[in-house]
């Protein structure tokens, strides 16, 4: 079956079932593997290993030898291998997104725009690597100097999740590698091929052995968590996923001390005042609800509407999503594909929100004649902040619909959470727009689109959405240590005159 997969591809040597360990693709330790299946067709795909502490003990040892290696090396250096990196993603899109659609179910829209999205990071960070800059300090003695160095942290621990198996790795590595570390990547159990990719590619844009590191596993994922955060080499962990295990590898990394970016979980506003433009606002939330099938943490998961605007939208967003297409997306005709998991979770929430008086305005129901991971796109209207879907991320292609009457209410409504990744903002008033954004708890906010990302913007959140920054300039900070050097004793005084 794999073999039948790879055959699929213009380039099958991209499809790899094993890990990259200091330049190797090999298997576990144990000989165990574990099976990876298409969440549309349910079909296998392949197999990759089941790796353990002792497979990722030698990853993290790999990466350790590579580091001084590779530090040394010139920000432009580094910069010219990403760049390299870069194109050679572009020229892939095709096949790297019939992997995504396989192993993660995305429509072909979605996958080869996850590949394009990818390799922009690459393209971004190429270009910041010979631009890490330091500072000259006056120096309160006037015969001491002082100069600060930004120095790459060491060996990083990636863990990344399903829902952007290329991506959310690929602004990691991209920043980690332009900074001058090496890292151990810990691929997610149900999507290693599109990381498996990333690391053929790398190899072939010249990145050295020990650099760039891919670990494989699905059950021993919670132990390969626990090491990475409890290894005394690995000095960084970044971790995207959810809030529970964000707290939980925040826990295990307090005896090692080392530096956290955690992308967590999201509750994401979105906002729409009575003087919005109604085709930007239906635009931007088809883009930031549906996109992926609902399944990513920047999704719009509560949609407030001002009352004077909301008959008008619902009809609108109702006319415009009934023009999707839901099925298995190796059909091209298709706009969204199955959910990768948690279909029941979107059932609770209709169920929950319906039995609470909310009404079905589309939709509602599971698309169990296609296939058990699939849910009809869902609008629901007449939403409550006492239901479920208000107070709990969905992830999943279930839009809630809820009525609001002043601005000072919705801020409050909608900041009365406990996380703070991404808000949407629609309005045609420009004096309101700088002020709601101002006072929505939330490190993101995007006025009139529904497009938040991009490599050159710092994508974070606050609150329980976690801490630190990825993309743009800020997000190579997290990966670099600052060191302070002083200089004393220098003779400032002129010994003669001209």
């Amino acid at each position: 079956m794999a073999s039948l997969f790879a055959e699929t591809l213009k380039d099958p040597k991209l499809f790899v079932e094993k890990s990259y360990i200091d330049g190797q693709w090999v298997l576990s330790k144990s000989n165990k593997t574990f099976n990876v299946y298409n969440p549309a067709s349910e079909a296998l795909i392949g197999t990759c290993p089941e790796s353990n502490t002792e497979d990722l003990n030698d990853a993290i040892e790999a990466a350790d030898r590579a580091f001084l290696t590779w530090r040394a090396l010139s920000g432009r250096q580094r910069g010219r291998i990403l760049r390299k990196l870069f194109d050679l993603l572009v020229e892939s899109k095709e096949d790297i997104g019939k992997i995504i659609t396989a192993e993660n179910g995305k429509a072909k829209g979605d996958a080869e725009g996850e590949a394009l999205f990818s390799a922009s990071f690459f393209e971004w960070f190429a270009e910041e690597a010979p631009r890490i800059y330091g500072d000259v300090i006056p120096h309160s003695n006037p015969t001491s100097r002082t100069h600060v160095l930004k120095e790459p942290i060491g060996v990083c621990g990636l863990i990344t999740p399903w829902n952007f198996p290329m991506a959310m790795g690929a602004r990691k590595v991209a920043a980690a590698l332009a900074a001058g570390c090496t890292v151990v990547l810990k691929s997610d159990g149900l999507t290693p091929f599109s990381s498996n990719v990333m690391a053929v590619l790398a190899e072939r844009a010249g990145v050295p052995k020990g650099v760039f590191n891919v670990v494989t596993a699905l059950e021993n994922t919670p132990e390969i968590g626990k090491a990475l955060c409890e290894s005394e080499t690995v000095k960084k962990i970044s971790f995207t996923g959810s809030t529970r295990v964000g707290r939980l590898l925040m826990s295990q990394s307090s005896n090692s001390l080392k530096k956290l970016s955690l992308e967590l979980g999201g509750n994401a506003p979105f906002i729409v005042f009575d003087d919005a433009d109604v085709e930007t606002a239906v635009n931007s939330a088809l883009i930031s609800k549906f996109k992926v099938t609902g399944q990513t943490c920047v999704c719009a998961n509560r949609i407030f509407v001002q009352q004077g605007i909301y008959d008008l939208f619902s009809k609108r967003f109702v006319e415009e999503v009934q023009k999707y297409r839901v099925g298995n997306s190796e059909d091209v005709s298709v706009t969204h594909g199955p959910l990768t998991n948690g279909v029941s979770k979107v059932e609770e929430h209709i169920r929950d929100a319906v039995s609470k008086n909310a009404k079905v305005l589309l939709g509602g129901k599971r698309l169990s004649s296609i296939g058990k991971n699939f849910h009809e796109l869902t609008i629901l209207g007449d939403v409550d902040d006492s239901m479920k879907v208000a107070t709990e991320e969905t992830f999943g292609p279930l839009a809630a619909l809820a009525k609001f009457s002043t601005e000072d209410e919705v801020v409050r409504r909608a900041n009365k959470c406990d996380v703070g990744l991404a808000s949407y903002l629609m309005t045609s008033n420009l004096s309101r727009a700088h002020r709601v954004s101002e006072k929505l708890a939330a490190g993101m906010v995007a006025i009139n689109t529904g497009a938040i990302s991009d490599a050159a913007a710092p994508f974070g959140g606050i609150k329980h959405s976690g801490m630190g920054r990825e993309g743009s300039k800020y997000g190579i900070d997290d990966y670099i240590n600052i060191k302070m050097i002083v200089t004393g004793g220098v003779n400032t005084i002129y010994t003669s005159h001209l």
